[in-house]
């Protein structure tokens, strides 16, 4: 099993500065700048992409903040609305997710209407072509922070209970979810693990998503590709592993995530099959043309 290493910390007189935030802010800047070069690669207005990038990145984090408070938190932000203001804590991937898309289609709409849709959609697709990138890179910083704590198991690649600090943590999430009882005796315990999400999905992302997003870069695509290719690696993956958090708020049995990946996943059927029927009527309009004759002048 993988050891259980405590997040590190690093103390500047009165700042402290955790790996975590370190990480997500080196996620940032990786996107940003793969960003840039691939808005260069494909000849579109590296200026308006940046633009564009800095808006993803600020509707990203501010939804990220307020999908986890209202959809995670909802009891402690009725307790405490002022949990609506303090954007430094506890956010969501899938709140940046949401939170990144619209901030896109504003900034399209407001600052880019001139341009036509395939181009839109070429701007789409550097996005989605980035943020595998950064979406693993801060996924190293949720595993540094056990912050996507999974339940008790004997699975190879858990994060091992041997220590005494993470059978400590792990029965603090347990007495958080009221599942203190479905735990094993304490010396069961130490020899087994715990699911550690964050770190099953930056091994996801790192061995498959971005992998195949860098290979499917290698030549022209369709505008569209890599968002549809994201969402049809990532999503089915998340909702799955969601099924192991131990303490996530559910509703109607799913996690908040858990619903966000099944809407994705069924628009992107819905536009699969209105693209297929297009294409197909498209087809069956060209066929029904009379042909002109050999030699004929066209209409």
């Amino acid at each position: 099993m993988i050891p259980y290493v405590e997040q590190p910390v690093l103390r500047l007189g009165p700042v402290t500065l955790a790996a975590f935030g370190l990480i997500v802010a080196t996620s940032v800047w990786a996107g940003l700048v793969l960003g840039r070069r691939r808005f260069e690669r494909l000849g579109l207005d590296r200026d308006l992409g940046e633009g564009l990038a800095w808006w993803v990145v600020a509707g990203g984090f501010v939804s990220a903040h307020l999908f986890s408070v209202l959809f995670y938190f909802p009891h402690e932000l009725a307790a405490n609305p002022l949990l609506l203001f303090k954007l430094w804590e506890d956010i969501s991937s899938f709140g940046g997710i949401l939170g990144g898309a619209l901030a896109l289609w504003l900034f399209l709409r407001r600052r880019a209407p001139h341009l036509d849709a395939r181009t839109r959609w070429a701007y789409v697709d550097v996005v989605a072509y980035v943020f595998p990138v950064s979406l693993m890179i801060g996924r190293l910083a949720c595993t540094l922070a056990h912050d996507h704590p999974g339940t008790v198991t004997s699975f190879p690649l858990a994060v091992s209970l041997a220590r005494p600090e993470a059978r400590a943590y792990v029965a603090g999430v347990y007495a958080d979810a009221g599942r203190s009882a479905e735990l094993p005796p304490p010396d069961v315990l130490a020899r087994l693990g715990f699911h550690d999400l964050g770190w099953y999905e930056f091994l996801y992302l790192a061995a498959v998503v971005v992998p195949v997003t860098l290979l499917l870069a290698r030549r022209p695509r369709r505008p569209g590709t890599f968002l549809a290719g994201f969402v049809a690696l990532y999503m089915p993956v998340r909702f799955v592993l969601d099924f192991l958090r131990v303490s996530d708020v559910r509703y109607a049995g799913l996690t908040p995530a858990q619903w966000a990946a099944a809407a994705s996943l069924a628009a992107l059927g819905a536009y699969a099959a209105r693209a297929r029927w297009t294409a197909r009527a498209g087809r069956a309009v060209g066929a029904s043309l009379p042909s002109t004759p050999a030699g004929a002048p066209d209409p």
